[in-house]
């Protein structure tokens, strides 16, 4: 009997041991991440959209004077446009943050002036360099310089690396800077303080100019066009050998890789790349977009008119900022105006129109705006039983400011009839609205409105839409 109780317990004691150890082993097993699967080129094309994040600065990307710039962005543009396919930009300034996006696939490119490091490369893939470049140290001359002979101002600056130890020096986050300057602090034997920030260069750059910290690190292009708007900024020093600058790929977008690196590969043969290069980094005029009262990222001004956009869009309840981008479309701003067809002021109106809502050519900016938006008013109550989706209806409210309400309902008629959605403005009513010059289709017995230079009607709302989404990036990251 007590051998028997004896093999009982060994048995269960046994049982535990393999129950405990089974339960060990799966909570040592790490749990498997599920592998996101990434756009890739074919995807995009299926989509006709490439998501490009970029940095937010007087060079990447920036609003002047109501219209989206920037060599970055003009570049993407230009890609874009040989894929066949829209441009989504995003804003972003935290670099570490871009890096996420990439890896998460809520971009497909990143375009900034990357450094290729070894951890990087690890991570992601690389183009081939658009350019070449030095890390700088920034600094400031001496508070009386403008007195100072050349050389006494140099006896104040640092011009060897060995004078950095024990200094303090701020850079972005997890940039490349970084890693030069550990590197550099072993290089000489001595501590250099690190201290990262997560605010982009330009930022830095600013607070040294300001005297709110002594030094930061930038590339030297970027330095160059700052010392333009900060004269007393020293940008002489390099800490690095040249070094690559590309932009970056998921390690699973190989075709995209291929086809971007093939393009830019030509494209920097171009004339158009060297004229884009020097519009933002060669330009002397640059300082005056930086100083400007229109320079959105600094002022959140778009244009002179933007008190008199926010005023009178209440009335429609849009947001100003896509009136404003209409303006743009319009009259670039400009009161004075004139069109081939009569129309004038910020708003181009015609003369039939505005006589309608009592302004002329003697009126105020503030009355065309008005009158303007009062047009614009009268337009979505034409549209708004059939259109319920506000969101939706803009894009033929716009459509009809700009070719008339009557080639707007046609285009509309004519999608019913081939069986694609007359409330849709996007591949459903813009298609047949720029068809509107084709006989074919002017000559149906639905349309009563005859021709149109449709097309214009269809780039008129795109430029509309993606200005205003520009604007609306920029809003939302500005300091």
């Amino acid at each position: 009997m007590n051998l028997f109780k004896r093999n009982i317990s060994l048995q269960i004691f046994l049982i535990l041991i393999l129950f405990f150890s089974a339960c060990n082993s799966n909570n040592n097993q790490e749990p498997k991440q599920k592998k996101i699967k990434v756009r890739d080129y074919s995807e995009i094309k299926q989509l006709k959209k490439l998501r490009v994040v970029t940095n937010l600065n007087s060079t990447d990307y920036f609003i002047y004077r109501g219209q989206p710039m920037g060599f970055q962005l003009e570049l993407m543009q230009f890609f874009a446009k040989e894929l066949n396919v829209d441009l989504e930009i995003i804003a972003q300034n935290n670099l570490t943050r871009c890096f996420n996006m990439l890896e998460n696939d809520s971009c497909d490119i990143i375009a900034i002036g990357l450094t290729i490091t070894k951890n990087r490369n690890e991570k992601f893939n690389f183009t081939v360099p658009y350019g070449l470049t030095n890390q700088v140290l920034v600094q400031r001359k001496p508070d009386n310089w403008p007195e100072l002979s050349r050389k006494k101002i140099e006896s104040k600056l640092i011009r060897n690396q060995l004078d950095l130890a024990k200094k303090t020096i701020y850079v972005q986050q997890n940039s490349a800077f970084v890693t030069r300057l550990k590197s550099l602090s072993q290089e000489i034997g001595d501590t250099i303080y690190i201290k990262q920030k997560n605010i982009e260069t330009e930022e830095l750059i600013k607070k040294v100019a300001k005297k709110e910290i002594n030094y930061t690190i930038c590339d030297e292009y970027i330095g160059l066009v700052n010392k333009t708007y900060y004269p007393q900024l020293d940008v002489a020093t390099k800490i690095s050998f040249p070094q690559k600058l590309a932009w970056a790929v998921n390690k699973q977008s190989d075709t995209l890789l291929n086809i971007l690196n093939n393009w830019l590969t030509d494209f920097k043969k171009t004339r158009k790349f060297k004229a884009i290069y020097n519009k933002y980094f060669k330009n002397p005029k640059s300082v005056n977009i930086f100083n400007s009262d229109y320079y959105l990222q600094e002022t959140g001004q778009i244009s002179p008119y933007d008190n008199y956009f926010k005023k009178y869009a209440k009335e429609l309840h849009w947001d100003w900022k896509l009136i404003a981008s209409l303006a743009y479309q319009e009259s670039h701003f400009n009161n004075n105006a004139r069109s081939w067809a009569g129309a004038f002021g910020i708003m181009q109106l015609m003369p039939i129109t505005a006589e309608r809502f009592n302004v002329d050519t003697n009126s105020s900016p503030a009355e065309n705006i008005r009158a303007g938006i009062k047009y614009l008013k009268y337009l979505d109550k034409q549209l708004s039983d059939e259109i319920t989706d506000t969101t939706e209806r803009k894009k033929f409210i716009i459509a009809s400011y700009n070719s008339g309400l009557g080639h707007v309902l046609d285009a509309r008629r004519l999608a019913e009839k081939f069986d694609k959605n007359p409330n849709i403005w996007i591949n459903n009513v813009d298609f047949y609205m720029a068809k509107k010059s084709n006989s074919k289709f002017y000559l149906d017995p639905v349309v009563r409105y005859g021709y149109c230079r449709g097309s214009e009607t269809v780039n008129y709302v795109t430029e509309i839409f993606s200005r205003y989404d520009h604007y609306k990036n920029i809003y939302a990251n500005k300091n």
